[in-house]
């Protein structure tokens, strides 16, 4: 029993020192890796970058944002027809064709001429305060990253003025001079 109780002494003192060492090499690491939990919280705590489109040039990325934002299956006059194949001169014209719905009758814009005609902080200020009328996907513009507008507004810009302003919209209650798309859902016929 004497030897039980000095081993046990023993391995009690072995123990206590092996704790202590334990918690020095603890008190050791411990500000490194709360400099590491910090730095982890301030990356997850920090605003994500808002993505943008880079290219060679803003006239260069504003093209390929035209051109993946279906700008043209509006703005351009027999878009559709030729197969996205119209030559960049035809490009963004406007159209007389409407979009009647609930709102009235809208038209798309001439784009060249409104480029022309506002600067660039005017043409952010556009799509960030969603000014307009349906078709028109305003609400997916309202985000996009201000060089991304910017490059459209460049390359728009960068084509020159053409042709004429589209008509001006026409309220609900009136109808339109022009041909229109009616864009209200229509209840399927019943089958027999």
């Amino acid at each position: 029993m004497v030897g039980m109780q000095s081993e046990t002494r023993a391995g009690s003192r072995s123990s206590a020192a092996d704790r202590a060492r334990a918690a020095r090499r603890t008190v050791q690491w411990l500000p490194g890796a709360a400099l590491l939990a910090s730095i982890g919280c301030a990356a997850v705590a920090r605003a994500p970058a808002s993505p943008h489109v880079a290219g060679g040039s803003p006239e260069e990325a504003g093209r390929y944002l035209i051109l993946v934002g279906g700008c043209n299956d509006c703005h351009t006059p027999g878009w559709d027809r030729s197969g996205g194949k119209l030559p960049t001169s035809e490009w963004l014209t406007g159209s007389d064709v409407g979009y009647r719905g609930p709102w009235g009758t809208s038209y798309a814009a001439n784009l060249r001429i409104s480029a022309q005609n506002l600067g660039e902080e005017a043409w952010v200020r556009m799509f960030r305060e969603a000014a307009g009328r349906p078709p028109m996907p305003w609400l997916n513009y309202v985000t996009l990253h201000e060089r991304d507008l910017v490059a459209m507004y460049r390359f728009i810009r960068s084509l020159g003025e053409k042709g004429v302003p589209a008509p001006r919209a026409v309220p609900p209650e009136e109808e339109p001079a022009t041909p229109y798309i009616l864009m209200v859902p229509q209840q399927p016929k019943s089958r027999p």
